[in-house]
């Protein structure tokens, strides 16, 4: 696993291409991954810190996971198949350790919620890294 950090988000107003980058933590690789509108604009929120009245779906999420005293300890984007992402959320729970599958882009957004550490699997990086 190599720990990425969040590098830059490309908008395109049209709606057509929204690139999320991510950056090798100890290094100068870097990873683009295509996501959706609303999922870009989400990712924008959280990394301006802009505050909405009411909870948005991340931010909901973020607070359901709070409210059943889980903790998120890490994402991880572990496969790449068919120019598809995968990934994971690591959560610490009351019952013990729990992982979920997630689309990159959605574990991204929460992990910029909760400050927790991104993660890529070596063999993912090294099929998209520029």
């Amino acid at each position: 696993m190599i720990e990425m950090t969040f590098f830059e988000l490309r908008l395109d107003e049209t709606g057509a291409d929204q690139i999320i980058i991510l950056k090798e933590k100890d290094g100068d690789r870097l990873m683009p991954i295509l996501i959706g509108y609303y999922e870009a604009q989400s990712i924008h929120l959280a990394i301006n810190d802009v505050q909405v009245q009411r909870p948005l779906t991340h931010d909901l999420i973020v607070n359901i996971i709070d409210a059943l005293n889980a903790r998120i300890i890490r994402i991880l984007i572990n496969q790449l198949l068919e120019s598809t992402f995968y990934a994971r959320i690591f959560f610490e729970t009351p019952t013990g350790p729990v992982d979920v599958d997630s689309r990159p882009s959605d574990a991204i957004a929460i992990a910029l919620r909760t400050n927790v550490p991104i993660f890529v699997a070596e063999e993912v990086l090294e099929q998209v890294a520029r």
